[in-house]
């Protein structure tokens, strides 16, 4: 048995080698690499913090596969995480492994980059703050504004604490009264920074006009 096995021990030796180097030839035959942008999308962000600012807003993320798979990829398709569960308040850098990019299926990461990005995260803040309807133009002649209300008068916004802290009011956008002569019913919506949430985007303005006495 013994001699059986070792008879011929280099040409085995030579086929099994020859074997796998005709299989890596079919596996690679047909591969590809693809690179495209992908925006940073972040998760796990502890509830008492917001990110603030990051520079790069996306990251450059070479594929391989199949060339007919790799040639179908759409930016869509792909989607890179950073996991922010460990972050703190102030500039933190945060790496992006493979594990961080969803792929099809049958691709794989080659290369990311940038892998490793600078952020900055600030406390997040809660405020209830008044509403300013915001008017231009006069009534008609002999008729004036009495008073102007707005429901809800005030609101509730939430964002980062350095920023919310300066708003004490939000304005909506301008009505034009002009030549109004009677009572008016508007709705209008609320300018709201871009760094400001709100879970009310419009309030009910009553404009109260009447004669002059």
């Amino acid at each position: 048995m013994k001699n059986m096995i070792m008879s011929n021990l280099g040409l085995k030796i030579s086929a099994v080698l020859i074997s796998v180097f005709l299989w890596f030839v079919v596996t690679s035959r047909g591969q590809t690499e693809f690179s495209l942008d992908v925006p940073i999308e972040f998760k796990n962000i502890p509830a008492e913090l917001e990110v603030v600012n990051y520079k790069t807003k996306t990251v450059n993320v070479t594929v391989k596969g199949q060339e007919i798979a790799v040639r179908n990829i759409k930016a869509l398709d792909i989607r890179v995480f950073i996991d922010m569960s460990n972050a703190k308040k102030g500039v933190g850098s945060f790496y992006i492994n493979k594990g961080d990019v969803k792929l099809p299926y049958a691709i794989t990461v080659v290369d990311i980059a940038p892998s490793m990005l600078k952020i900055r995260l600030d406390e997040t803040f809660e405020k209830t703050v008044n509403i300013k309807p915001v008017l231009t133009g006069q009534p008609a002649t002999d008729y004036r504004v009495k008073a102007i209300t707005a429901e809800p008068d005030k609101i509730k916004i939430h964002g980062i604490k350095s920023e919310i802290l300066k708003i004490n009011e939000l304005r909506t956008e301008t009505y034009d009264i002009t030549d109004l002569n009677e009572t008016v019913i508007q709705e209008l919506n609320i300018d709201v920074p871009g760094h400001v949430r709100s879970d009310v985007d419009t309030v009910r303005v009553k404009i109260h006009i009447t004669g002059k006495k």
